[in-house]
């Protein structure tokens, strides 16, 4: 397959998605089937591209694929250009594979559903605008993608509209994003100003000549656009609700596609982030702040994709903590991504099972003791609960503890954070096992726990292998360092304690997280959820995090917006209407003047007349 026909990629599901969106109810029959046929295309397309790139020199694997001028403004000129080189080409198998495998899933998972083949067009349209955006050759370009993927997201998160819960966190996700965007489109703006252009390739030879302040203002507009989509501290607030939407949504945002287009920014951008301390120093704190803040999240939620979405915070924390050690953490943190990909896609399939045979209730305190009524879907999940926990020879093991030896080696008190987020994260999720799969069951007498059908649990099956061989992309000979240095640089640090130890102390953190949980989780669990202790309420409601947010933002901006009506009512309006009525009432008094009538003008015209001799008469004599 040439590189020229890279455009196929995304062309493929995007035609799929029109075909899907505008062809009306004759495509009812086998919009779905059309719909799962297009990435499954894509990743053929996408092997194909790899293998062939596997096959050059380290020096020939990147190339441009000019598709047409896009706009031309005056001196200005923008192609339409893609880039395939080894860091796009992991995220389309990424996005195009584990894709296909939630398409495949769907199926089954929405056979029910009257609008499926509407659900199948949507995502279609999210997987071609992930795609244009991680194969863009310029920044402008990537925006286009940027901003398809939240329109995307928008349209599956509120997907059953008809629920207020869903409307109201598809708007939120929305908006929440757009405030994210305004970093996106400054530093392209600026790009356009400082360098002329907004191509990665212009941008990465001009980034070295920056100043260190515009280098940091770049780089915190990047991280900005960054935390909207990869839902980091301070715009985490969106991705709890985001649970609305199908559970084969929540995977696709949570694992192939959404919250990792943050990550793949703050990568590919590099170049700018080595150009400042400040701005990588930034992206540190925020991705250990999000990991932490994650994982405290994850531990008070009884929802089971609620519990999962804290860990996909805490999980990108970690991605985003280790994209900001620099070429020391790049690689990891790309790695991490795609091991994280495979596992937590695996998970929330798996609770997308257990939900359609528990009658879509999400609640783990109806569960228990499932794991005998839903086989495929116990092991599979527990795969997937293995790999986020590091347990060797599962793919978290490889790619988490090297961030966490990373952390380690760059500043003590970020790797003791990193650290703590593995315990607490160890906690949590041997909470969600204990309560769904554990223990007694606790359902009403009307369900009957049972396994999903063949097309939704083979997916499950292909995941769970992925979750435990993933690793294999690290340990065979350390084959992503090499696959990815070329492009985004890789250097080691000087580590303060050998593998070996980091390796032992990160494990029994670990054990510590599990053997709490299981001691406070292994006895009856009461269906009704008890107040808790404040901490336990502060975590329930997200660190309070929307409530911060309605006092920053929300009311003062109401305040504003109510100030300037009355402003604008009584002040400008006021004034104008004010203006209106005195010449209005003025020139109705002096209308009465106007009658109409002859004998009025000449009675008039006398006594004007008279009073004008008086007045002659009065001076004369004077």
């Amino acid at each position: 397959m040439s590189h020229e026909l890279t455009w196929l990629l995304v062309a493929v599901p995007a035609v799929s998605a029109a075909i899907l969106l505008l062809g009306g109810k004759a495509t009812n029959a086998w919009g779905h089937l059309l719909g799962t046929l297009a990435p499954l295309i894509s990743f053929a397309f996408g092997v194909v591209l790899f293998f062939q790139m596997r096959g050059k020199p380290d020096g020939e694997r990147s190339e441009t694929v000019k598709l047409f001028e896009w706009f031309s403004v005056g001196h200005i000129t923008v192609d339409f250009t893609l880039l395939i080189d080894p860091l796009s080409i992991l995220f389309v198998l990424l996005i195009t594979g584990v894709g296909s495998l939630i398409h495949i899933y769907s199926i089954g998972y929405m056979e029910h559903d009257e609008r499926r083949r509407r659900f199948f067009g949507y995502l279609n349209l999210f997987i071609a605008s992930m795609l244009l955006l991680v194969l863009a050759a310029d920044y402008l370009l990537v925006f286009v993608g940027w901003e398809g993927v939240g329109l995307a997201s928008y349209l599956l998160i509120g997907f059953w509209q008809y629920k207020t819960t869903a409307a109201v966190a598809a708007k939120k996700a929305f908006v929440v994003n757009r405030v994210g965007d305004i970093g996106l489109s400054l530093a392209v703006m600026s790009m356009w100003a400082l360098f002329g252009s907004s191509a990665f390739g212009t941008v990465n030879a001009g980034a070295e000549h920056l100043s260190k302040t515009w280098a940091t203002l770049l780089g915190l507009m990047l991280l900005l656009a960054a935390c909207g989509k990869s839902a980091q501290v301070p715009l985490q607030s969106w991705l709890l609700d985001a649970m609305e939407g199908p559970t084969p949504v929540s995977a696709l945002i949570h694992a192939a596609t959404m919250v990792t287009a943050g990550v793949y920014l703050v990568v590919r951008s590099h170049a700018i982030f080595e150009q400042s301390d400040a701005a990588s120093t930034a992206v540190v704190i925020v991705g250990t702040v999000t990991a932490l803040a994650g994982a405290i999240i994850g531990c008070a939620k009884d929802d089971i994709k609620k519990a999962l979405a804290g860990s996909t915070m805490s999980q990108i924390g970690y991605m985003m903590l280790a994209a900001g050690l620099g070429p020391a953490g790049y690689v990891f943190a790309i790695f991490h991504l795609l091991t994280h990909g495979f596992f937590k896609a695996n998970m929330f399939l798996g609770a997308g099972s257990v939900m359609h045979g528990m009658n879509d209730d999400v609640n783990m305190r109806h569960y228990g003791a499932l794991r005998t009524a839903m086989k495929v879907t116990f092991v599979t999940f527990g795969f997937g609960y293995l790999a986020i926990l590091g347990i060797p020879p599962f793919a978290g093991f490889f790619s988490k503890d090297k961030i966490i030896e990373a952390a380690f080696a760059d500043n003590i008190v970020i790797g003791l954070c990193a650290l703590l987020g593995a315990g607490i994260t160890a906690f949590y999720m041997t909470r969600v096992m204990m309560m769904t799969f554990f223990g007694k069951k606790r359902w009403d007498d009307d369900v009957h726990p049972h396994e999903s059908p063949k097309v939704m649990t083979w997916p499950l099956i292909i995941l769970a292998a992925l979750s435990l061989g993933g690793g294999a992309l690290y340990f065979a000979g350390h084959w992503i360092v090499d696959w990815l240095t070329p492009v985004v640089g890789h250097e080691e640090e000087h580590a303060r304690l050998s593998a070996t130890v980091m390796t032992i102390i990160t494990l029994a953190v670990v054990a510590v997280g599990i053997a709490i949980s299981v001691l406070m989780y292994r006895r009856d669990i009461p269906r009704e959820a008890p107040a808790g202790s404040p901490i336990t309420t502060f975590a329930r409601r997200d660190l309070y995090g929307d409530a911060l947010n309605e006092a920053l933002f929300m009311r003062p901006g109401q305040y504003l917006t109510r100030t300037l009506v009355w402003l604008d009512n009584r002040g400008v309006d006021g004034l104008v209407n004010g203006l209106a009525a005195l010449f209005g009432g003025l020139s109705g008094r002096l209308r009465r003047f106007q009658t109409g009538f002859v004998r009025s003008y000449a009675l008039s015209m006398v006594f004007g007349a008279a009073f004008v001799v008086v007045a002659l008469l009065a001076v004369r004599l004077s």
